[in-house]
């Protein structure tokens, strides 16, 4: 059966593609062994609790277990469909370019033979199959006072790849599977760890205008082991993909979080065997869950996701080594050969012989894109030194702080791209796309006076006098940047100087900021809203300390109650210009408030057809609690003349129940 609607859980989508997590001893060392993960987590109650499945009346209390305990449930507490004593549990409608399979299916004999699923196929390369559903207990939402259970599938890949054999064509396979799923609140993807870093490289590419959190983990030690670190990883990424949007695809490891394409395999032989060199995770998993808000991508354009389905294989990486000659460069750079990655010395730094020169300079002029960076773990490359001036007058371009995967995978994008020039892949190959590199921008140089704090403070505060005592304001009127002084009348003593610190400065800050934008948001008060947006002085730590400690940053703030986000109060409404100017900070389509809803749902209930025609644009979709209650709104709408919300619910996305 379809999985029933809950507004407090979370749907994942696990893409079981191979690797060491879910291997089994062999006579010839570890070996792949189909069925036996999915299997293996749903005998655990920590991976799928049976008393969270919404077909028990007490799911998760007291009173739920009893009737489990006195039922035929407790014949199978695995709960398999098909499985002797057994009974159906919930599915999930899961699709894929290939053939789906998995262990049971509702057709499964008495014995509990293992048959093929009712895969149908759909269309040309589209697959679809009821895959049986795991649930895992319900635990506490971090920093919030609710909880909530994950709900999740496993497409598991046949055959199961080992990570040594993955290639460009699997990256795509990933990425397609990820847009034929992407009803899904968050992807978990399994791999093998030895080529893990390419694929989590080559995905935050592909997959672009990405609104959703996309994870890849492993493991050192397969899961059937007594001893792993497969329990600690998978349990992690879950956990991250069911509770929270980081709109990236990362690669989680070891309690940590990492973006994508900025990591490297660093060991074969630790628990620890990934790590970022230049830039800090986004996450660090212990007692507490920590997200570093401040680093997290977020969209900023209005695009709907979409997958890029093409990868140029002609790249390839040279590592250079003393003793190098032109001869092995200009037979590595002949054709079909469209894109090296250049692993130089130090900060970027190359043989100054006459013969290695020429050799870069011709293959450049040919039209191969060359790209430099350091072999160095850690570290950029720069034109501090001479040797490395050299190489960008011949024509190489400096990748900055790129790993060698990112690098090399960044290259077959963008030169798989078409409508691109190779002016244009030069240009964006040592652009930021993805996070990939570090911008160069202008560092803090000291710390903001007394002054600064207390005017910040009152700026803020002249902000909540305004919109208390005066109409909402035009995107047409002229605003002051700097309130007059007229503005500070009334204040209360409070707002007095006293001395603090920026990190007071900064508290008091995100606990003012997260009231003013809702209210600006549900007053369409854009001059407020750009005060709460874009602070006054970036280069003023207080402004960037603020920031980080408003959990998903203010533009993502969530009132307490409601669960609403600036974007949820915007979109209920209609404040169009609002929502534009919020989703251009970088405003997430995708939050659900505390019952279940997105932005775009509540602009559909409240006809504002020129709200959700801006959400549709930016890729806000309709999923989980929106279609049933979009069903229940439209029943009870079905005898009015009034046409316009099936016109409106339609644009959303809703489409009528067959």
């Amino acid at each position: 059966m379809e999985s029933s609607t809950v507004t407090d859980e979370s749907r994942v989508l696990v893409i079981y593609t191979g690797g060491t997590i879910g291997m089994l001893i062999g006579q010839s060392g570890y070996v792949t062994e189909p069925y036996f993960l999915t299997q293996n987590l749903r005998s655990q109650n920590r991976f799928h609790d049976p008393l969270q499945d919404s077909l028990f009346s007490h799911a998760g209390s007291v009173q739920g277990y009893r009737d489990w305990n006195a039922g035929s449930g407790r014949s199978s507490p695995i709960g398999d469909a098909g499985q002797p004593g057994g009974r159906q549990g919930r599915t999930l409608l899961v699709r894929s370019s290939r053939p789906i399979r998995t262990t049971t299916s509702p057709n499964s004999n008495s014995n509990g033979a293992l048959l093929q699923p009712q895969c149908v196929k759909v269309s040309e390369n589209v697959y679809e199959a009821h895959l049986p559903c795991l649930i895992t207990p319900r635990t506490k939402i971090p920093g919030k006072n609710a909880s909530k259970t994950i709900c999740y599938a496993i497409l598991e890949w046949s055959p199961l790849l080992d990570s040594s054999n993955m290639d460009f064509d699997d990256w795509i396979r990933i990425a397609t599977e990820i847009e034929l799923n992407y009803s899904f609140d968050a992807f978990v993807v399994l791999h093998g760890t030895d080529t893990m870093a390419y694929t989590s490289s080559a995905l935050s590419f592909l997959l672009e205008d990405l609104g959703k959190t996309v994870i890849l983990t492993g493991a050192q030690i397969p899961l059937s082991e007594l001893r792993n670190d497969a329990v600690d990883n998978l349990m992690g990424a879950l956990t991250i993909a069911g509770h929270y949007i980081i709109p990236e695809c990362c690669l989680y490891f070891n309690h940590t979080l990492f973006r994508g394409n900025r990591v490297t395999k660093m060991s074969s032989y630790d628990l620890s065997a990934f790590n970022s060199p230049n830039f800090p995770p986004l996450v660090n998993v212990g007692i507490d869950i920590v997200v570093n808000w401040n680093d997290v991508i977020r969209q900023t354009s209005l695009r709907k996701f979409k997958v890029h389905k093409s990868m140029n294989p002609h790249v390839a990486t040279l590592r250079l080594f003393p003793g190098i000659s032109g001869t092995t460069i200009k037979a590595f750079c002949m054709a079909p050969i469209k894109g090296v990655v250049l692993e130089t010395f130090g900060a970027g730094n190359a043989p100054q012989r006459a013969d290695v020169m020429e050799a870069l300079k011709e293959a450049c002029e040919r039209g191969v894109v060359v790209v430099a960076i350091t072999q160095c773990s850690k570290g950029s490359v720069s034109d501090a030194y001479e040797t490395g001036r050299t190489l960008m007058q011949a024509g190489v371009i400096p990748g900055g702080d790129m790993t060698p995967e990112c690098a090399l995978t960044k290259l077959g994008y963008l030169l798989s791209k078409p409508e691109l020039s190779l002016q244009d892949v030069r240009q964006l190959i040592g652009s930021p796309l993805r996070g990939e590199l570090t911008r160069q921008s202008r560092a803090v140089t000291q710390e903001p006076t007394v002054d600064k704090n207390l005017e910040s403070i009152q700026r803020l505060l002249s902000q909540f006098v305004q919109l208390s005592q005066t109409p909402p304001q035009s995107l047409t009127r002229a605003t002051e940047t700097v309130p007059s002084e007229a503005a500070y009348a009334g204040l209360p003593d409070a707002a007095a100087p006293w001395t603090w610190t920026a990190t007071e400065a900064a508290r008091a800050e995100a606990v003012l900021f997260p009231f003013l934008i809702h209210l600006a948001a549900a007053r369409d008060d854009i001059e407020s809203l750009k005060y709460c947006l874009y602070p006054v002085d970036s280069d003023n730590a207080a402004d960037v300390l603020k920031l980080g400690m408003i959990p998903g940053g203010v533009v993502n703030c969530l009132e307490v109650g409601s669960g609403r986000s600036p974007l949820h109060v915007a979109s209920l409404n209609g404040n169009t210009c609002s929502v534009e100017l919020l989703l251009r900070a970088g405003a997430l389509v995708h939050l659900r408030d505390m019952l279940g809803h997105t932005a775009l749902y509540l602009a559909a209930r409240q006809k504002h057809e020129d709200v959700v025609d801006l959400l549709v644009q930016a890729g806000a979709t309709l999923g989980g609690s929106d279609i049933h209650f979009a069903n229940s709104f439209m029943e009870n709408s079905a005898e009015r003349p009034n046409h316009d919300p099936l016109r409106i619910w339609i644009k959303a996305g809703w489409k009528p129940a067959k």
